[in-house]
């Protein structure tokens, strides 16, 4: 597990290797990340995008840019978390993501970056 507080959010990763998604005799390597944000300040905020910037060993970097999450621009209130869960695929196996969540103060208008903590993404298959 993962964990990043930054501006009084706090963002949580856990990632998991989906073996039964993968194929990798394919170069297919699949995994799940699951997301908590936590609102650990005092005003509500809403996640406008993200962007993710994915790193596979032997393939570099690739940059995603999007609205929201998984289709939505959740308002998280004080004291509350949003989860969800959303997929990558690597072709190496080996690698990791880190990105942002572009966000707003609610009561404010102010806009507010949020850092998502950089994770790794390792399939088991070729730690054996």
């Amino acid at each position: 597990m993962y964990s990043k507080i930054t501006s009084e959010i706090k963002v949580t990763v856990l990632p998991e290797y989906d073996a039964k998604n993968s194929f990798p005799s394919d170069n297919r390597f699949v995994f799940r990340y699951n997301i908590t944000i936590e609102n650990l300040s005092t005003h509500p905020v809403q996640i406008l995008k993200r962007q993710w910037l994915i790193y596979d060993v032997g393939f570099g970097f690739t940059e995603v840019n999007g609205d929201g999450v998984i289709g939505l621009t959740p308002e998280i209130a004080i004291g509350e978390e949003f989860k969800y869960f959303s997929n990558v695929m690597i072709r190496s196996g080996v690698g990791n993501m880190t990105g942002k969540y572009y966000c707003i103060n609610t009561e404010t208008g102010e806009p507010i970056e949020i850092e998502i903590p950089k994770f790794n993404l390792m399939a088991q298959v070729l730690s054996n």
